[in-house]
């Protein structure tokens, strides 16, 4: 992206004052401009409103950005862990290793199901998957006569878990690998990009995803063949020949074609964001890393940023003193899941989750996106020293 392609996205306002947006769509959208309205125009205009051609074509875009050979849109980040978990035929009796420090959809899905979630540690500096407390999670799932089925990376705030090490315990274990990837899609680990580890990766095109569309949307991206297939049929309703020969019990998980439409054109500008997303961590590093905990990356891994997320233990101080200087902020996650009421009485795993504690009451995100300009940022910096 040039400087005059951000220049001309940005608020003409005052960055000096007035409130401050957390993710700034509004720019992303005056920057493609008319591309969006016709995209949707033609999408009104052939009338194939499900399934039309551009979701096809967004497969393929998907696919080839990743290098996967699969890309399986449907209706949600949810549906695509639904359904990846759906296709191994997840169930009563199983169990599912995932971080208890994520949102409720990955545990979401699993109960659901009828199997057994449960629930593991994260690394304190990545805030991704523990790669040991995951081993002594298979272990507790043994223990209680449960079938380790599945372990479930999430790659939190837009790094991918350390995919290496989970990998192996997947093989060792004989157990499937789903790359929870719904804040990392873009982002790399040794030269691989998201979507190219485990057995299948599921993305989110929630509106605040860094490749977010208008509503919701998802996919599962796989090199499985025979999987993208049982995909299809899952997504629509189990159908095989056509939709009145129900193969499977399936559900209603398909992407809108309008939403396709306006993800191709965002998807065409998307390296240039991430990009623009790095510049903006780089400068956050480099001015708030003496005076809060600040992301670290993996060796060998590049982030897309979808939340810029600090520690400290004054917490509290620092968000009320942002929030009345017009400075939004928001806590991922408040309250970790093996303590909330749903699943709470769902196992953790042996040597329970105490790096997911700590962080969940000493976490909080900061305004991140593309269009961040300088002064906005330091207004945002210099915010968060007087909050300390």
């Amino acid at each position: 992206m040039t400087k005059s392609e951000i220049s001309a996205a940005k608020l003409s306002d005052d960055p000096s004052a007035g409130p401050i947006p957390f993710i700034d769509l509004k720019a992303q959208r005056r920057r493609l401009g008319a591309r969006i309205d016709d995209a949707v125009i033609r999408v009104v205009d052939h009338g194939k409103y499900i399934m039309g051609p551009e979701v096809r074509e967004l497969e393929g875009e998907l696919a080839a950005f990743a290098g996967v050979s699969h890309a399986v849109t449907c209706s949600s980040g949810t549906d695509a862990l639904l359904l990846a978990l759906m296709a191994w035929g997840v169930g009563p009796g199983d169990a599912v290793i995932l971080p208890t420090f994520t949102f409720a959809a990955t545990a979401e899905v699993v109960a659901f199901l009828g199997a057994t979630p449960i629930f593991c540690d994260v690394l304190e500096d990545s805030f991704n998957i523990d790669p040991e407390s995951v081993v002594a999670a298979v272990e507790t799932a043994k223990a209680a006569s449960l079938q380790p089925k599945v372990i479930v990376a999430v790659d939190l705030f837009g790094q991918p878990a350390d995919y290496v090490k989970i990998t192996q315990i997947a093989r060792d274990h004989d157990v499937k690998l789903l790359a929870d990837a719904a804040q990392s899609f873009g982002a790399s680990l040794d030269g691989r990009r998201v979507g190219t580890f485990g057995d299948a990766t599921a993305i989110s095109f929630f509106p605040a995803k860094p490749l977010g569309c208008y509503g919701d949307g998802g996919a599962v991206l796989t090199d499985d063949q025979s999987m993208a297939q049982v995909l299809d049929s899952l997504r629509a309703h189990g159908k095989g020949t056509d939709k009145y020969d129900n193969q499977r019990i399936g559900l209603n998980g398909r992407l809108d074609t309008m939403q396709a439409a306006v993800l191709l054109q965002k998807l065409s500008i998307f390296e240039d964001e991430i990009e623009a997303r790095q510049r903006v961590a780089d400068r956050y590093n480099a001015e708030l890393g003496n005076i809060v905990g600040t992301p670290r990356l993996m060796p060998g891994a590049t982030s897309v940023w979808a939340q810029y997320t600090v520690t400290t233990d004054r917490r509290d101080d620092v968000v009320k003193h942002l929030g009345e200087a017009g400075i939004p902020t928001a806590i991922y996650y408040p309250l970790p899941l093996h303590r909330q009421t749903a699943y709470r009485d769902y196992p953790s795993a042996t040597g329970g989750t105490p790096v997911s504690d700590r962080l969940s009451e000493r976490v909080f995100s900061l305004p991140m996106h593309p269009y961040l300009d300088t002064a906005t940022q330091d207004r945002i910096v210099e915010a968060v020293r007087q909050g300390l």
